[in-house]
């Protein structure tokens, strides 16, 4: 789709045009760096002493926000790229095609992220930085958008906590407004998402790069610090029941409830796709 007379006058628009990146939402990423040193040793300082060297960009096409990881990682980082739809090629990028709410992508990008060489270390396979730019396509039903924005967030929610190392960070995409009458707080969906996430991170902020729109509602969720709840349970394979379309399935019992084991049940998540499929005749 051309670019909009608003995007032509936009100023970071025709400097992502002079920059070479394919979206100007490159500059989102870059400014929220600005903010939380995400590709420096600094925001990592009590897990690490060093910047991530893995990291996945899910929902990634066309590419500008891993066209910006290429730029700012270390040198001979693991950058995997996932999305749908076909990416053209980036250097330095392995691009998975795939549906993030399948457990088949979630091994495949377990798979890019390992060494060549072989190692008993676990944490290979994960991720120390997660990013996610992406947003369904617009129907124009503010109810329907809001509903297929959050089945979006849940998958991209459901497959860091498969891929991202302890102490990682997790960036996402959402579509939350300030308050009325109050600009430096978020309303009732913001402030609940913040709760959930404080559940798994020790930071958690819901930032307004100022590259984004001032009329659009987007902010971003910054979360740091991944810190899951191992003792109380969790277990990475346990996410994968929500990852697929495999139905009702059996999970183990936990504290929170008192039911049998074979009567435990979780529904499979509901994959949103595009809409492609909504304009076939």
């Amino acid at each position: 789709m051309g670019a909009s007379t608003t995007d032509k006058r936009d100023i970071y628009y025709r400097q992502s045009k002079t920059d070479g990146y394919r979206a100007r939402s490159a500059y989102k990423l870059l400014h929220l760096d600005e903010i939380y040193s995400l590709f420096h040793c600094d925001s990592y300082a009590m897990d690490r002493s060093k910047a991530p060297t893995r990291v996945v960009d899910l929902c990634a096409a066309p590419g500008s926000w891993s066209q910006v990881l290429t730029q700012k990682l270390p040198p001979g980082s693991r950058i995997v790229a996932v999305d749908l739809q076909p990416m053209a090629p980036i250097p330095g990028v392995i691009n998975i095609l795939g549906d993030i709410t399948r457990q088949e992508t979630a091994d495949a990008v377990v798979q890019a992220l390992r060494s060549d060489k072989p190692s008993a270390n676990d944490e290979e396979g994960l991720a120390q930085l997660i990013v996610c730019d992406g947003a369904p396509d617009v129907t124009g039903v503010h109810d329907l958008d809001e509903y297929l924005h959050a089945q979006l967030m849940l998958a991209a929610t459901q497959i860091t906590l498969r891929l991202l190392e302890v102490g990682g960070t997790f960036i996402a995409k959402i579509f939350t407004q300030r308050s009325k009458g109050n600009t430096s707080s978020m309303d009732e969906s913001g402030n609940l998402l913040t709760l959930q996430f404080q559940q798994w991170f020790e930071h958690v902020d819901i930032v307004k790069p100022r590259s984004s729109r001032p009329t659009s509602v987007e902010h971003f969720l910054v979360c740091r610090n991944f810190r899951p709840p191992f003792d109380k349970g969790f277990d990475r394979k346990r996410t994968a029941a929500l990852l697929d379309f495999g139905g009702l399935r059996n999970v183990p019992q936990d504290e929170v409830t008192s039911l049998p084991v074979e009567m435990q049940k979780i529904l499979g998540m509901t994959a949103c796709g595009d809409l492609s499929a909504w304009d076939a005749k």
